[in-house]
Formats: C-alpha cells, structure tokens, sequence
C-alpha cells in the first residue's frame, strides 16, 4: 500500500495565462473546490496520509489554502455557519 505522494506544483503555468498571472494553475477551480483540492481528495481515498507539495516562492496561495485557519473557523462558527467550518477542514 502506497502511503506518501510527491504532487510537484512550482510551474509558472504559462499555457494558462492570463488566468495563471495572479492565481497559480492548481488553484483554479474545477467545480467548487481548487483543482488540487481534488487531486488530494483522490489520494487520500486511496490510502495516501502523507503528501508532499514541491512548490515554488509565489505559490503560497497553494500552501495558504491547506493550512488550518483558526479564526475563520471560529468567526464562521460563531455565527452559525458551522457547515462552511467544517468545509474549510481537511481531513487528518
């Protein structure tokens, strides 16, 4: 059972511009959630639990959005919205 993965996302996405100039290719959404999001998704519904990301400098956006954000969570939950807190969660 495969159990790490390697996603290499530190291209400039340049076949992609001009979308790709102020948001990198990984983060443009495909339905509702980023691409990458997807991807992740579908490793970790095969078993995958550690999954490296080789990013480059402006891709923070990419590492921004894995993060957990406390006070997101907190503000969303404080006013109820404890569906969209639990959206903004990824799964351990």
């Amino acid at each position: 059972m495969i159990h790490k993965a390697v996603i290499p996302v530190a291209g400039l996405g340049t076949r992609l511009l001009p979308l790709t100039k102020a948001m990198p290719k990984e983060m443009l959404p495909v339905g509702r959630k980023p691409t990458i999001h997807h991807v992740v998704d579908e490793l970790a519904e095969a078993g995958v639990n550690q999954i490296l990301f080789i990013t480059a400098r402006h891709k923070r956006t990419i590492e921004d959005y894995f993060d957990h954000d406390a006070d997101l969570e907190t503000r969303l939950r404080s006013q109820g919205r404890d569906d969209l807190a639990d959206s903004i969660n990824m799964p351990d």
